[in-house]
């Protein structure tokens, strides 16, 4: 799933079993020509989550990024450090870190993670 080399990036957290999460990572992954963050499907491989401090529900109810230095981040912070290694999405990491900006991101996407934890975990939570 992921080899030694990978250890020293960025690790991305995403649900490969939500289409529309699925849809939204391909998209990163394809523009990531360098390869500079490791990609992890919590639903396909839920047992690498203990390696990083994550339960299977956390990680499920918010995107995560783990940061090469060990820093744990969520939600917004999520894109924002996934966004700055990406060519095409530094100029919109730089806005939405903004203060102002950020805490909108902020707000935005945990009420979009409440709502799509709430149809996943329809779907998932009684599976695992």
């Amino acid at each position: 799933m992921t080899d030694r080399a990978d250890w020293q990036k960025p690790v991305v957290f995403y649900d490969g079993g939500c289409p529309l999460c699925r849809r939204e990572i391909m998209h990163y992954q394809r523009i990531d020509g360098d390869s500079q963050l490791c990609w992890i499907d919590i639903h396909a491989h839920p047992e690498t989550l203990q390696t990083y401090g994550l339960t299977l529900t956390e990680a499920m109810q918010r995107m995560h990024v783990m940061e090469s230095d060990g820093h744990l981040v969520s939600g917004a912070a999520a894109f924002v450090a996934m966004w700055q290694r990406l060519p095409r999405y530094r100029p919109l990491a730089w806005a939405v870190s903004l203060p102002g900006i950020f805490w909108l991101a902020e707000q935005a996407y945990s009420r979009f993670a409440r709502w799509r934890w709430k149809g996943r975990c329809d779907q998932v939570c009684g599976e695992r």
